[in-house]
């Protein structure tokens, strides 16, 4: 596809890209995929050396920023920012409901997503890189984006000149199992600490829970609201920016109506906004296999669940979930329906799951890297992540309690200044 011209969005130069790129980059000759970059520059600046964005997820695509702001700003001193849909998000070509079928049936589509892990996403970044011409660039992962970036320090460093990372050190070696242990307990300690700033909140969502239990309450896109899909509302617990927005989500939850007090329209809208995942089904689909190799993730974060009860939906006084995927997802969302069987089927899975990090190049790395760790980040285990760093070479370190998972959407500028100049000494 031939690539449109540059414009500019409030004083962010814009230029479009597109590529193909094998399915499977061991058969070059087999099956094909398209994938988009974007561009972003300051219009002051040419020829600036380029800086590859990983964003979090799996499954999200490429950040859209419309101007030159935040960790953008910063960063458009010094490169040119290409914001890269991963494969199957975006305008990459796409995997959901709808465009999986086309790869043949549940077992075929299970091999076709055995092809969208972050070894692929580095195979896809370095046809880029050298379709682009591009020297070996820079690169800034965030919170998956962060694995990727230690997948690329482990096959191809020889396409980096430099790695920045924020709350992205995930381990090194499985099982699952372990990162949904270290993070209920942190999760459990943010809960606290939320409920001890908004005390009326503790009330209000045992409520909430306890009223969808008795009450049919339909969301805009026509499923019943579970107490499982009002739990998952903690992932505002992972962000500085996001932690009080929870507060105004929760404070107008009930109305009283004719027929009783009921959820507020208001309450179902946000709520139906923050809970489906029309727009990333890749994210429920491949969540836990980010943590796999050579084995099957199980549903490691249910049978984690299993021993938290505290947690359960039907707890006396329950607590609010984070960043984790269960079989229900795929009953009780509509746009994941369509693939319950397809994520059964992934769950069990074990080929495929090849190994995400070479540890011995790891621990010979000499790409300058540096990563900021959140002290209380409750979706990447400090512990884990303070373990990760100690086997990478050169890697620097900054743990801060300052900020959470989204501290880039705090104080971006600041961070990203910060690690840039860790890098480079």
């Amino acid at each position: 596809m031939t690539a449109p011209a540059p414009y500019v969005v409030r004083g962010l130069r814009v230029q479009d890209h597109w590529f193909s790129a094998p399915l499977d980059h061991a058969n070059p000759a087999g099956p094909a995929i398209k994938l988009f970059a974007r561009e972003f520059s300051d219009p002051a600046q040419d020829g600036l050396p380029w800086l590859l964005f990983l964003q979090g997820g799996p499954g999200g695509k490429g950040n859209r920023p419309t101007g030159l702001n935040g960790w953008v700003k910063e960063a458009a001193k010094d490169f040119r920012i290409l914001m890269l849909d991963q494969r199957g998000t975006g305008l990459s070509t796409p995997a959901n409901r709808q465009s999986l079928p086309l790869a043949g049936d549940v077992a075929a589509q299970a091999d076709y997503l055995s092809h969208f892990r972050a070894t692929d996403i580095v195979a896809d970044a370095e046809l880029i890189r050298k379709s682009l011409g591009s020297d070996p660039w820079s690169i800034f992962g965030q919170s998956y984006g962060g694995f990727c970036a230690l997948t690329y320090l482990s096959f191809a460093p020889e396409g980096l000149k430099e790695a920045l990372i924020t709350g992205g050190l995930g381990p090194l070696a499985g099982p699952a199992d372990q990162v949904y242990q270290a993070t209920f307990e942190r999760l459990r300690r943010r809960n606290a600490e939320y409920f001890a700033k908004y005390p009326a909140d503790r009330d209000r969502l045992t409520q909430i829970v306890h009223h969808v239990g008795d009450v049919a309450e339909v969301l805009p896109t026509g499923e019943r609201l579970t107490a499982e899909r009002v739990q998952m509302l903690g992932n505002y617990l992972g962000g500085n920016t996001r932690f009080d927005a929870l507060h105004f989500v929760l404070e107008d939850a009930f109305i009283d109506t004719p027929s009783g007090v009921q959820l507020s329209d208001s309450f179902l809208n946000n709520i139906s906004a923050y809970v489906g995942r029309a727009t990333n089904p890749l994210y429920a689909l491949m969540h836990e296999s980010i943590y796999v190799q050579g084995e099957a993730s199980d549903w490691a974060a249910a049978r984690v669940l299993a021993a938290n009860p505290d947690f359960f939906p039907d707890a006396v006084v329950p607590l609010l979930t984070g960043e984790a995927i269960y079989p229900w997802y795929f009953d009780q969302d509509p746009a994941l329906a369509p693939l319950r069987e397809l994520a059964h089927v992934l769950a069990a899975r074990t080929e495929g799951w090849d190994a995400l990090y070479d540890v011995g190049q790891l621990s010979r790395n000499t790409v300058p890297a540096a990563a900021a760790v959140y002290t209380d980040d409750i979706f990447v285990d400090r512990e884990i992540s303070l373990a990760t760093a100690g086997a990478v070479q050169g890697l620097h370190v900054w743990e801060t309690a300052d900020f959470h998972h989204d501290g880039i959407a705090d104080d971006g500028e600041g961070i990203f200044a910060r690690l840039l100049r860790m890098v480079r000494g």
